[in-house]
C-alpha cells in the first residue's frame, strides 16, 4: 500500500539535499550544461519548480499544464536566472506542493497527469519524489545513482518495470541485482533476456540515465528501451 505521508517526508528530505547540494554553485555554473542533453543545470532547477507547481494543480483537479507548449516556455524562461531565484523558486513551490500534500483530501481518488496518463491521488508524491532525486544526478554535481535511497531505487525499478511491461517493443525480459527479481516487457511464459548489475545500474538504464555499462545480459543483447 502507499503511504503518501511518508513519501511526502520523502520528498521533503530530498529537496533538503538538492538544495544543499545546489547553494555550493554559483551564477556561471548555473548556465552550464546539465547531464541532459540540451538543458543546462538552470534548465533542470527551473523544471523542478514548475513541476511542483504542476503537481499541485494536478491534486487540486486541473490540468497539469495549460500546455506542452506552455510547460516548455515556462523552462526556458526560468532557466537564465540567478542561482539565488532559482533555489528561491525551488523552496518556495516546494513548500506550495508540501502545504497541498498536507491538506485533507481523498487519496485514492483518481488524478490525471500529462498526455492523457492517470494515477491514484497516493502516488503522485512518489512521482515528485523521482522528479527531485533523479534530477538532482542530473544536474552533475556530485550527487550520484549510487548515492540515492535503498528504498528509493527498488521502488523505482518497480515501477519503470512495470511501466515497459507489455510494451511490444521490449523482449520479455528479467531484470536482477541478485537480491531482488523483476520481470518487464513483452509478456511470456519465460524471459528471453537476463539484465544482472547492481540496482543503481538497472536503474540507470531503465530510467535512460546510463547506457547498460556495468550490467551483464544473458539470452541477447541489452533491449532498447522506448522514451519516458
Amino acid at each position: 500500500m502507499i503511504d503518501h505521508a511518508r513519501d511526502l517526508v520523502s520528498v521533503r528530505e530530498a529537496t533538503e539535499r538538492l538544495l544543499t547540494a545546489a547553494a555550493k554553485l554559483d551564477n556561471a555554473s548555473v548556465t552550464e550544461p546539465s547531464r541532459l542533453p540540451g538543458w543546462s543545470r538552470g534548465h533542470v532547477l527551473a523544471h523542478l519548480a514548475r513541476n511542483a507547481d504542476a503537481l499541485v494543480n494536478v491534486l487540486e483537479g486541473h490540468p497539469m499544464y495549460v500546455s506542452a507548449t506552455a510547460r516548455d516556455a515556462d523552462i526556458e524562461r526560468d532557466a537564465p536566472r540567478p542561482l539565488d531565484v532559482q533555489l528561491t523558486d525551488v523552496r518556495e513551490s516546494a513548500a506550495r506542493f508540501q502545504e497541498t500534500g498536507a491538506a485533507p483530501a481523498d487519496w485514492s481518488r483518481t488524478v490525471r497527469l500529462r498526455n492523457g496518463v492517470t494515477d491514484a491521488a497516493a502516488r503522485v508524491p512518489f512521482r515528485r519524489w523521482v522528479e527531485v532525486e533523479l534530477h538532482h544526478v542530473d544536474l552533475g554535481i556530485g550527487y550520484e545513482l549510487e548515492d540515492l535511497p535503498k528504498e528509493f531505487v527498488e521502488r523505482e525499478i518497480d515501477f519503470l518495470a512495470e511501466r515497459f511491461t507489455g510494451h511490444p517493443d521490449v523482449p520479455p525480459t528479467r531484470l536482477t541485482d541478485g537480491t531482488r527479481a523483476w520481470g518487464t516487457g513483452r509478456e511470456a511464459g519465460t524471459p528471453e533476456i537476463t539484465v544482472t548489475g547492481p540496482a543503481p545500474a538497472l536503474l540507470g538504464w531503465l530510467a535512460g540515465r546510463r547506457d547498460g555499462a556495468g550490467l551483464t545480459v544473458e539470452g541477447g543483447t541489452l533491449p532498447s528501451l522506448p522514451a519516458l
